[in-house]
């Protein structure tokens, strides 16, 4: 009986033991999450897009869409980091803007100031929205949501908002290095949608 008495206290107190390493153990330090999260304080990742819709990547710039709408009132910016590339979205009340994704060199000034814009990165884009705004012609704001993101991600460092002046707004993008892009323009499924990829 002293021998099972003996027993079980040993077992119990090895359950102990180990709780309290396993406990101790998770408030160590932690390992640096992978390049493919976001980083704390940056957005969920941007929503996939049907693989049967992905076009190829492409290094010639600029790119160029045509407007399905006079005026595209901006109503969402979303950025994400996906296994090959990061993803740019911006979402629309109405339709899309005439849109042209260019290569850009600093200095860079916000439309209408020409104050100075500070864009993190060695490479630049520049997407210029000729009839996307978040300005409507009530004189309201269709978006009043962050107009710079500095996510960290392993391609898109920095996007920040140039300007939105006159229904046409101006964005850049904050690239480690040279990158080829890929441009989607959705329409089905949900309220207008013009997506940008930039390849790791």
């Amino acid at each position: 009986m002293r021998h099972l008495h003996r027993t079980v206290v040993i077992g119990l107190l090895a359950l102990f033991l180990g709780g309290c390493l396993v406990g101790g153990a998770s408030e160590g330090p932690t390992s640096t999450p992978p390049a493919s999260l976001a980083p704390e304080g940056a957005p969920p990742s941007a929503e996939p897009v049907p693989s049967a819709d992905l076009e190829p990547f492409g290094c010639d710039l600029p790119m160029h869409e045509d407007a399905t709408v006079a005026r595209a009132n901006i109503t969402d910016v979303r950025i994400g980091t996906h296994a090959d590339y990061d993803r740019v979205v911006f979402e629309f009340a109405n339709g899309l803007p005439e849109m042209t994704l260019d290569r850009a060199e600093p200095p860079f000034t916000q439309d209408a100031s020409g104050m100075p814009i500070e864009v993190d990165g060695s490479s630049f884009l520049r997407l210029t929205m000729r009839g996307g705004t978040k300005q409507t012609e009530e004189g309201t704001s269709s978006y009043d949501g962050r107009t710079n993101f500095e996510p960290g991600f392993p391609a898109l460092v920095h996007l920040v908002e140039g300007g939105d002046f006159e229904a046409q707004s101006t964005w850049y993008f904050g690239l480690r290095s040279e990158a080829c892009v890929r441009v989607l323009t959705l329409t089905k499924d949900g309220a207008p949608r013009l997506v940008i990829d930039v390849e790791h």
